[in-house]
């Protein structure tokens, strides 16, 4: 029914929905990742993402949309659960297996952690980061071995590098912000190793060379080994190298008997 006024009887309560006011003055920007935190009607922290058509809000932590499927934080805690159930009931995991359906459930709840995982990356909340990410990668292992389907089991793999590459930025940079260049360093290069690994897997080598996940690890590594100092015997090793590339031999073995000098005084 209306109003006298030609107005639907609903409208006042609608007009409180409009979220219009909420993003005035937050302008939504193409290619960018634009987000922010903000304190929710209940007290918690939520991540807000601004979209083209208007905003994502999530929850910091377990699953973004709030939910909790089967009273699990998700929906893959909730498989993992059954699993170890069915392990305590038969001693196995044979038997044990994920339907089509269930595996879209779980591709389409890894999105959500995509979403929040890439809004915390910008904030630079890193521990959420490497939290999510490795759940991300539980769903990939979890899919990749109980998937009925072949495509089940190997339509995500597609994203590993990429969940890979951001884990160990994420993890990388809490070391790095303690100063802690060389376990910075040493995970850059693990997770070098794992995309690497699943290169190998897949019989895709050359991929490898052409992977822009590589590209960004190996880059955040040149920045991360400019920050570790370097022992004098060190440098002069890597100046001799420099000379002999150059063919600057009288620099060459001015370096070589400083390194024998400092080699005998050891």
């Amino acid at each position: 029914m209306n109003r006298p006024d030609g107005s639907p009887r609903d409208e006042g309560k609608l007009s409180g929905k409009d979220i219009t006011p909420v993003l005035k003055g937050w302008d939504y920007e193409p290619g960018t990742i634009n987000v922010r935190k903000i304190s929710g009607v209940d007290g918690s922290s939520k991540l807000q993402m601004r979209v083209d058509l208007g905003l994502l809000q999530m929850e910091m932590t377990g699953r973004p949309d709030g939910t909790r499927p089967h009273g699990c934080e998700s929906l893959l805690d909730y498989f993992e659960r059954e699993l170890n159930e069915h392990r305590i009931r038969n001693g196995t995991d044979l038997g044990f297996q994920l339907t089509r359906a269930q595996c879209q459930d779980l591709r389409e709840e890894a999105v959500m952690y995509y979403q929040r995982y890439l809004g915390l990356f910008v904030l630079e909340d890193f521990k959420a980061v490497v939290r999510d990410t490795a759940r991300n990668l539980r769903v990939l292992d979890f899919c990749g071995k109980f998937a009925t389907e072949e495509q089940d089991r190997l339509v995500l793999e597609q994203y590993r590098p990429y969940i890979i590459m951001m884990n160990a930025r994420a993890e990388a940079s809490l070391y790095f912000n303690k100063k802690d260049y060389r376990t910075a360093l040493a995970t850059i290069e693990k997770g070098l190793e794992d995309i690497q690994e699943f290169f190998s897997r897949f019989g895709q080598d050359e991929a490898h060379g052409q992977s822009n996940e590589v590209r960004v690890l190996k880059k955040f590594a040149r920045e991360i080994r400019r920050k570790i100092p370097i022992d004098p015997l060190s440098r002069l090793r890597l100046q001799l190298d420099k000379a002999v590339k150059t063919e600057r031999y009288e620099d060459a073995a001015r370096l070589r008997d400083q390194i024998k000098r400092m080699q005998t005084s050891v």
